[in-house]
């Protein structure tokens, strides 16, 4: 090789390592022109806003507005606008901590592909959000907004966007009773329980619920009826099965015709002062329909079946394992009344009178000696 060519070699060479440290040089720049902070990049207000969306992995949803907020896939999905609301809230006054200006890498903070993206349309313009990597040193989350900038945030937006269809819904809401004025059964079961203080038909003061008959009140365990109570007010309403059911789906799972039907009257808490006043919700339970017409002893060598409920004249229905479809449909008089043969407080008790084989014994009490001695 002669020597001209040797130098144009080494030129060539070193025209490449000059072109890579000045590259190098840029880069370093370019992650150097980072710093702090406080701006507020977007304020968006929630009622001005027309339109959501967002991608996160495999779930798209988008949503818009016209009188209420309807879902894009099914005009007929129950849309919680709360939920909007709390979303929409995020970028009321979105502010930031550290701006990294004139981006030209966005593959480096995960934005090329971005693990979430946001839309929203408001009349005259359209935002668009990219949540990208997660900075595990600064704590914080890379965003942009397409302005050219990237932006770390130290509130995840991820946090609020991690969303299914299901999470969306407006779920029916089920109160919490510690106290009913009224139960009322029907279907399996078929009779009302009251509330009452100081009743003539018990023995004990802690009698309060009732089962009432014509002319008489049969006492019930109170204790009993507030586990039920408290049974109902529990129920999962996050796992719903249908959010639309007409007649013929209600007949699929058992609900136009419930096996049973619950309705609580209970009264709202007020402030001191003011009159008490009622309300009352209603649940349908029932068993599918190919479940109720099974045999006994066939449903016995099956593996435990769900159940479902609604509430009052709802479309959406939900599912409940068999267990706690079995502990609301525990719903006689002799599942709630007292299971003791006597319920009495024995420290109020002085005499008992006892027929037995036609003879008639009477024991009685009296104190001694600071004890409750018992004769006959």
């Amino acid at each position: 090789m002669n020597r001209s060519k040797k130098i144009y070699i080494l030129l060539a060479v070193l025209i490449a390592v000059s072109l890579a440290a000045f590259g190098v040089s840029r880069y370093e720049q370019h992650k150097e022109e980072i710093k702090n902070s406080d701006e507020v990049i977007l304020e968006l207000k929630g009622e001005d806003v027309k339109s959501l969306s967002w991608e996160y992995e495999e779930t798209e949803l988008a949503f818009h507005k016209e009188e209420t907020w309807i879902y894009e896939g099914d005009e007929d999905f129950p849309v919680d606008e709360d939920k909007v609301d709390q979303l929409l809230g995020v970028f009321e006054s979105f502010g930031v901590s550290f701006i990294i200006e004139n981006v030209e890498d966005y593959a480096q903070y995960g934005l090329d592909a971005p693990a979430c993206s946001i839309k929203i349309e408001t009349e005259d313009k359209t935002y668009e959000i990219l949540l990208g990597n997660y900075s595990a040193m600064d704590e914080e989350r890379y965003v942009s907004i397409g302005d050219g900038n990237v932006y770390l945030v130290s509130s995840d937006q991820m946090e609020f966007f991690e969303l299914e269809l299901k999470d969306m819904i407006k779920n029916d809401k089920i109160p919490s009773v510690d106290k009913a004025e009224e139960i009322v059964f029907a279907g399996n079961e078929s009779y009302k329980i009251v509330y009452q203080e100081e009743s003539e038909y018990t023995y004990s003061k802690e009698d309060v619920y009732f089962v009432k008959e014509d002319h008489s009140c049969l006492p019930l365990d109170a204790s009993a009826v507030e586990r039920y109570l408290s049974a109902v007010s529990s129920l999962d309403v996050s796992n719903y099965v249908s959010y639309h059911a007409e007649e013929e789906e209600l007949a699929v799972y058992g609900l136009d015709d419930p096996e049973l039907q619950i309705t609580v009257q209970y009264p709202i808490q007020k402030e001191e002062g003011e009159e008490e006043e009622m309300e009352s919700f209603v649940l349908n339970l029932s068993r599918s329909a190919e479940e109720k017409t099974k045999e006994k002893d066939d449903k016995e060598e099956q593996d435990p079946v769900p159940a479902y409920f609604r509430v009052g004249e709802s479309q959406i229905i939900y599912e409940i394992t068999e267990a706690e479809y079995e502990t609301l449909m525990a719903a006689s008089y002799d599942d709630l009344r007292h299971q003791q043969v006597i319920w009495a407080d024995f420290a109020d008790v002085y005499q008992v009178d006892i027929s037995l084989d036609g003879q008639d014994y009477t024991l009685t009490s009296k104190e001694e000696k600071d004890e409750t001695v018992w004769f006959y």
